[in-house]
Parts: C-alpha cells; structure tokens; sequence
C-alpha cells in the first residue's frame, strides 16, 4: 500500500460485532480493518463533529460506551451509521473508513491527547 491511495478500494466484507461493538470492514486489496464504534463515533465525518472549517471541530467526549445501532449503505459509496447516542448524521464514505483503519492509532492518540489538554472524559 501506497501512502493512502485507496479511493478505489471497495468493501467485501463489513460486519459488526454487537458485544465487542468493532466494525470489521474488509477491502477488496487485502486490507481489513476492526473499528471500535467510539473511534468511529468521535471521528464522524458529520458537519456537527467536524465543524464547518479546519479548526472548528468539535470534541466528543463521554463517548467510551457508545454503541452501534444500526448501519444503513448509502449507494455504493458510504455507510451510515446510526449510534446509541442518536447520532447518525455522518455519512463514512468507503475511502474514509479505510483510512481511519490505516491511521488508527495515530488518530486515536491525538483525540486522547485533545482530551487530556482539555480536561475532559471519554466516560
């Protein structure tokens, strides 16, 4: 895999396992992801998480047990996915799932340290 260049890499496989609450998404080039519903919850692609610009985005905190729903396809080009907390406004398209999967960790230690620089709770 080439840096991201996944805008043509399609889902084969999408599965959500209810006790674990991870959405496992596997890509027609051999990449598979398992996707915890609070990293996809704090990571919401919608105008309400991401804001309307670089540095509006808007920090989700009290999101550790978050559940999934439902999950609903959109065309062949994204997922919505409903949460327990009533958010369903982000539409997850194939290409931003797949890199959320690629940059997990990375985008998961930089919500945990928005966090903590803002005193605030995943609980």
């Amino acid at each position: 895999m080439s840096g991201l260049q996944h805008d043509s890499a399609s889902p084969v496989e999408i599965q959500l396992h209810a006790v674990s609450q991870l959405l496992e998404i596997g890509y027609d080039d051999g990449a598979s992801f398992s996707l915890p519903a609070e990293y996809l919850r704090v990571y919401s692609p919608s105008a309400e998480v991401r804001g309307h610009g670089v540095g509006n985005e808007v920090l989700q905190v009290g999101k550790k047990n978050v559940a999934i729903t439902a999950l609903e396809p959109v065309g062949h080009y994204a997922l919505k996915i409903v949460f327990s907390d009533g958010h369903d406004s982000g539409l997850y398209s194939w290409a931003y799932l797949y890199e959320l999967g690629v940059k997990h960790d990375q985008y998961w230690q930089d919500y945990l340290n928005r966090l903590a620089a803002a005193g605030a709770s995943r609980e």
